[in-house]
This record gives structure tokens, sequence and C-alpha cells, in this order.
């Protein structure tokens, strides 16, 4: 076995082959899932029902958890909760849970930082570092599933919407939802994920081809590819006509709507005019479009729109068949917003 491998970077089969090269049972392979999995059990002495020579073995040979909470922030209202994890190598990522009447969210990075560079972005204003493995994705679910078990509570959802473009991490990040959603293990359904991309079309037709369940998140910010490349620089290798084809295409093969997500920020994308051209590129695709008020961010002066605004765009988007919300705006003080995470510390 690879020592100081983290054990959630390990699929069933991958825990099996290992657990049989150590001469234990076929039985054990599912003791050691469900305590991982349905247990949340965060180090090897939870899993009392392992022989103490087979729990010391899997201690000195795998990370439980390839993360450290670092630092904690709740918000005023006391229904965001953000925490910075540093990772073994250094590095750091934000995750943030947030409650909602009915339900209780996580929402996990995938990278460290960002190679997008969107402009009102904190994790693109920080760069790129690295991907994220299995494991570390994994992590951040069962450390929040974890704290709310504790709590007589649930997690309910999760979106890859925190630090980085998920789908530049394709294969670690669907390897860790496919994990996530065992049925013999954490067991949470695939209509309970969403992935938010900021559109790459090929990686959104592989998406497509591949007929998940999984909700599908792509952000515009803009319906013109002048104001698109300006608040999202990828625009200009994939522009707005290529990532609306993928989209459609991925309405064809799976037959589920869409989510666009759009940074209302003002004087910027909040005009009738963006709303209007928005009207026009999505024409007889199924979608809705989730308006999020501008987070601020250190390095990008723009301002969010008014609410009269908001409600402006939104309601040009309806009259046309178009359904539309307006995000509550969760954690903004405590920096745990959209667009808002950042690892302070790489």
């Amino acid at each position: 076995m690879e020592e100081n491998r983290s054990i959630l970077d390990l699929t069933e089969n991958e825990l099996r082959e290992a657990l049989n090269r150590l001469g234990q049972p076929a039985y054990r392979t599912m003791q050691v899932w469900e305590g991982l999995y349905k247990n949340l059990w965060q180090q090897s002495l939870e899993f009392t029902s392992l022989p103490n020579l087979l729990r010391e073995t899997l201690n000195a040979t795998y990370r439980f958890m390839p993360l450290t909470p670092n630092r904690r922030l709740i918000s005023k209202d006391r229904q965001t909760n953000k925490v910075l994890f540093d990772l073994v190598d250094g590095h750091s990522i934000e995750a943030v849970l947030m409650n909602y009447e009915n339900r209780r969210t996580v929402c996990i990075s995938s990278q460290v930082g960002c190679a997008m560079n969107c402009s009102f972005c904190a994790t693109g204003q920080m760069g790129f570092r690295r991907n994220l493995a299995v494991g570390e994705i994994i992590a951040q679910v069962l450390f929040f599933a974890h704290e709310l078990k504790q709590q007589g509570e649930t997690l309910s959802n999760v979106v890859v919407m925190g630090m980085g473009e998920p789908f530049q991490n394709y294969e670690m990040v669907l390897g860790a939802v496919d994990r996530l959603n065992d049925p013999r293990g954490f067991n949470l359904g695939a209509r309970r994920f969403t992935i938010s991309t900021v559109g790459l079309p090929d990686q959104i037709r592989h998406f497509a081809d591949e007929k998940r369940q999984v909700n599908l998140a792509v952000s515009l910010h803009a319906s013109d590819n002048t104001l698109r490349d300006q608040l999202v620089p990828i625009n200009r290798k994939y522009p707005l006509e290529a990532v609306l084809d993928a989209c459609r295409y991925y309405f064809d093969q799976t037959s589920r709507r869409l989510t666009f997500e759009w940074a209302l920020i003002s004087g910027i994308n909040d005009s009738p005019s963006q709303a209007t051209q928005l009207v026009k590129l999505t024409h007889g695709l199924s979608c809705h479009v989730n308006i999020i008020p501008l987070n601020p961010t250190t390095r990008y002066p723009g301002q969010p729109s008014a609410r009269e605004y908001a409600q402006s765009f939104k309601a040009i988007l309806e009259q046309h068949g178009i359904p539309c919300t307006i995000r509550l705006r969760r954690g903004v003080e405590i920096q745990a917003g959209c667009g808002q995470l950042a690892s302070r510390q790489t």
C-alpha cells in the first residue's frame, strides 16, 4: 500500500485489494467502507469493529482526513459556516455550509485557486495552484456531514461551486460524486448534486454523453461576447455561441433543464438590453436563470445592482417564459458568498 495516501482516494475495489494484500477477509472491505461513508468516522481508532492490529496498520498507512480545519467564520445570522482547510502540501481551500429552512447545503471546492481568471471572482484573482484529489473533495463533504450528524441533522445538498473550475478537474470531481452517491456508502442522491462550470464546451458535451442525473449550472454573466470577454476571459477561447451549442447538446441528450448563473453587476450587465439578449440566446432551451447580486471582492471595483434593477431583469426573463430567481445572499460579511472564496494562506 502507498504510505500516507488518503484512504478516501481509494475506490471500493482498491480498498478491497489493499485489505486482501493484508490477508483480511472480504467482509472487512464493507466494514471500512461503511465506517467512512455511513458512520462518518474520521480516524482509525473509531473503527472498533476492526481488530486492533488492522486499525494500527491502516492508521500507519493512510491519512483518514486529507485536510485539517484551520479557521472558521460564522455569519451573524448563524446560517453560514465557512471553514479554511489546510492541505498536506501547505496549500489551503475554503468550503461553506449554508443552512436553509428545509435543507443543509455544502459548497465545496474542486481546485486550489482557479485558472479561469474571472475578473470579479476572488478565486480567479488568486490564480491556479493545483487540482484537488478525489479524497480532498470528498473530505469537505464528510467533514460537514459529520458535524451535522452530531447535531442530529443531515446534509441534503452538495454544490461544486467553491474554489476552482470543476470541469478542469473532471475525473476527480465526478469520481467524488460517484463515491458520495454510492448507495452502500454516503448514499446522497444524484439530483442532490450540482456542478457549476464557467462553460467548457467539450466537457459539457462529455458530461451530457454520460447522461447523469447530476444538476448542471453554467455561469454566463453576459449575453454578448464583448462584455463576457471582459468578465470571463475564457470566453475568448470559447465564445457564447460555442457554450450555448454545448448546452443545447446537453439538453438534447439528457432532457434535463440547465441553470444559468448571472452575477448581477451595477451598470455592467444589469440592463434591459442584456436581459433581452439573454432571452434570445436561450430561445428554445429549457433553463432557469439564477441571478446573484455581485458579492464584493478586494480586487474588483464593481458593485451589486440595486434591487429594483434585479427585479426588472428578472421580470423581462419571466415575461418571455424563462424561470428566474434572485439568490438569497448568504455569508457576504465573512467572505463566504459566491465568488468570494480564496485561500488566504497560499
